[in-house]
């Protein structure tokens, strides 16, 4: 057995990747306070083809060095765009995207039965490590999915979270 190359891999290269991947689904970070959960989630956002992530709140930029030391290039491939609150991102493609939140809720839908069909393309919110997505901004949305669970702890990291349903979006819809 031996470990693929980059030659094999054959990945675009991260200047490419913006015209690759122009008008798909966009992330909305959500008062993440971790730079290294934000570095995380722009690497999973390249490895599935996310057009872009929006940057709100107390969210760090693109030039925070955590993030990039987690990011590893990542940040530099995938587009952002910083907004100062949640809810301006939200109003900025609300006609444009489907907007999908992911917290626990009492109306969530289950990821596991979930299915990603819907004609505009969709926005996913992710929201702070320990308040999860802000009230006023799932009043915003138009549909909350919760990831199902089974042990003791109420909830996931907000990096593995989004890794779980991006992957989960991704495979659904190719």
């Amino acid at each position: 057995m031996l470990k693929k190359s980059m030659d094999t891999l054959e990945r675009i290269k991260p200047e490419a990747y913006a015209q690759k991947y122009q008008n798909g689904t966009i992330l909305i970070l959500d008062n993440i306070r971790s730079a290294f959960n934000v570095g995380s989630i722009f690497r999973t956002a390249d490895c599935f083809g996310i057009y872009k992530i929006f940057l709100c709140g107390i969210t760090c930029k693109t030039d925070n060095r955590e993030l990039q030391k987690t990011a590893l290039g990542a940040e530099i491939s995938v587009p952002s765009e910083y907004f100062s609150t949640t809810i301006e991102a939200i109003q900025s493609i609300q006609n444009e995207y489907h907007i999908i939140a992911v917290e626990q809720t009492n109306q969530s839908k289950m990821l596991d039965e979930y299915v990603f069909d819907h004609p505009k393309n969709i926005a996913l919110v992710f929201g702070n490590e320990v308040d999860g997505v802000d009230l006023e901004v799932l009043k915003r949305v138009d549909e909350v999915l919760e990831i199902p669970q089974i042990g003791s702890k109420h909830s996931l990291n907000v990096a593995n979270s989004s890794s779980i349903v991006i992957w989960d979006m991704f495979n659904k819809r190719k």
